[in-house]
């Protein structure tokens, strides 16, 4: 019944007045990041939904395009902007992901949409994260997000789509503002972003 018709309601009618409330600072990050990343201040990308249904997330674009002189780019610690690094250690770059929750692609709590290409890597373990709609918090952001292995990132994952409840979900929602307030777990030790995962 909860995942079902209440998680759904609950998620279109918070990402609304979410979106509604926090506008005003939408367009101010808006604005800053136009100005940082040469116009372009939001990031698109395919990312496997719910049943591995490919969906395009939207996030704040935290890095620039720079390139090296052979035209590749920089490492991602190098193209982090000043404004981005604000928008990142504070989760802000999560916020575009509302309009895909209206959408339906998304839900506020749930398994974290990773990169298209992980998808043929996945062990049928892993791949169980995809029996729920990805969220844009979840059970592995709140115990330790980036700084945790991949394996322990899997095994959260699907711990959560085994005990999925709305006690959880609000379980979720206030350890993730807390979580946002200390600036925890946001990248990898000694690193801008996590490893890519390689299927080990």
């Amino acid at each position: 019944m909860y995942q079902t018709i209440f998680k759904p309601v609950f998620d279109f009618l918070a990402a609304f007045f979410g979106l509604l409330l926090l506008f005003p600072l939408f367009i101010i990050i808006t604005i800053g990041l136009f100005i940082a990343n040469q116009g372009k201040p939001f990031f698109f990308q395919q990312r496997p939904g719910k049943n591995g249904k490919i969906f395009r997330i939207v996030k704040f674009k935290t890095m620039n395009d720079r390139k090296d002189g052979e035209g590749n780019l920089l490492p991602d610690a190098d193209r982090l902007t000043t404004v981005g690094r604000f928008v990142r250690k504070t989760s802000l770059d999560e916020l575009p992901q509302l309009l895909n929750v209206l959408k339906g692609d998304m839900s506020l709590i749930g398994p974290r949409p990773l990169l298209t290409h992980y998808l043929h890597l996945y062990n049928d373990f892993q791949n169980r994260r995809h029996e729920v709609k990805p969220g844009i918090t979840g059970w592995a952001q709140v115990n330790g997000r980036n700084a945790i292995s991949w394996d322990k990132k899997f095994e959260y994952d699907v711990w959560y789509v085994d005990h999925v409840s709305f006690g959880l979900d609000i379980k979720i929602l206030i350890k993730t503002v807390l979580k946002v307030v200390k600036s925890e777990g946001i990248n990898a030790a000694d690193a801008a972003t996590i490893e890519p995962f390689d299927g080990q």
